[in-house]
């Protein structure tokens, strides 16, 4: 069986959506909560649901029973303030779980972030050496609480510390597609605007306040749900695979075009208009993001990944515009 955690979130919910799809024996660790996440797994079959704070002991009856463990799970919002909550679910956990799998010589795959790269300064190259991740900043306490990890890993690599069979590190991008509803404020801009645009309103954008973007023309590297969780199942399938990898699309396109894309799946006509950024989100804005994909593509995945067009258009028509969102 599979363990994956934050399996009622997100990606995790997409992952555990297609691993039940293909008859395998999925295990969620997860808060539930009081919002409508469990939708997310509704229409699969879940062997089990774990309570975080259950999985240690959980996890000491499974003792090499389990095919991979897939550590989606973490505190994922970007504005959160409360780094002690981070620390204990993104670093701790992470840590916890990395030791486990190394004890029983299981898989392990973790959710990373493009936050760690924070404005780019220093490039989008996925390069797991110790003096090139030291040379990144993010610019919030998400970003950080990746990176760290990141950083640990990459030392315990050089030391030529044990280490499960594989291990993999996913810097996901700006990813956007079904089951991120419940979110809120950190949903795509797809997920956030498809109401309002449907109902005739104009696509709202930020403003830009660098001269050498255009309102609009901030770039993001944009990659469909369903692309993140193909490389996890292409790594699965390829054990002797491990490292740390970006996981985008390769090509940055511009709010504009994502604009577009929505309003084109929705039937309207070009229609946006530009509003002041919050000034707390402003010194933290990135204005560029685009993930560099030649590590991955030369550890052998070669599969093209979904347009921006096409991902939004299913996103919208096969989702979003439907009376059950759900995948």
């Amino acid at each position: 069986m599979y363990l994956v955690t934050g399996g009622a979130g997100f990606i995790g919910s997409n992952l555990a959506a297609e691993l039940a799809a293909r008859g395998e024996s999925v295990v969620v660790c997860d808060w539930m909560g009081s919002d409508e996440r469990w939708r997310n797994l509704a229409k699969h079959e879940i062997a089990d649901v774990i309570a975080p704070e259950e999985l240690t002991g959980w996890l000491r009856q499974a003792s090499r029973k389990l095919r991979a463990v897939l550590h989606m799970g973490a505190v994922s919002t970007t504005t959160e303030t409360d780094v002690d909550r981070i620390v204990r679910n993104n670093i701790r956990a992470t840590f916890d779980l990395l030791e486990w799998c190394r004890e029983s010589a299981t898989p392990f795959i973790y959710a990373s972030s493009a936050a760690t790269y924070g404005d780019g300064e220093s490039g989008f190259d996925d390069d797991f050496g110790v003096e090139p991740l030291a040379r990144l900043r993010p610019l919030n306490a998400y970003g950080w609480s990746k990176h760290l990890v990141d950083r640990r890993v990459a030392r315990l690599v050089e030391q030529g510390a044990s280490l499960p069979p594989q291990w993999v590190g996913l810097k996901f991008f700006n990813v956007y597609g079904p089951n991120e509803y419940h979110k809120g404020t950190m949903r795509s801009v797809v997920a956030r605007n498809f109401g309002s645009v449907r109902a005739g309103e104009p696509m709202r954008l930020f403003k830009s306040y660098r001269s050498q973007y255009a309102d609009g023309g901030q770039l993001r590297d944009f990659i469909y749900v369903k692309d993140c969780v193909d490389v996890i199942l292409w790594l699965l399938e390829h054990p002797k695979v491990s490292g740390l990898f970006n996981v985008g699309t390769g090509k940055a396109r511009t709010w504009l075009d994502l604009a577009h894309a929505l309003l084109r799946a929705c039937g309207r006509e070009p229609a946006v208009e530009f509003v002041e950024m919050p000034p707390t989100l402003a010194d933290k804005y990135q204005y560029f993001t685009q993930a560099r994909m030649q590590r991955l593509r030369l550890a052998g995945y070669e599969r093209a990944f979904t347009s921006l067009e096409d991902g939004v258009s299913e996103y919208v028509q096969r989702y979003l515009a439907t009376a059950d969102p759900y995948r």
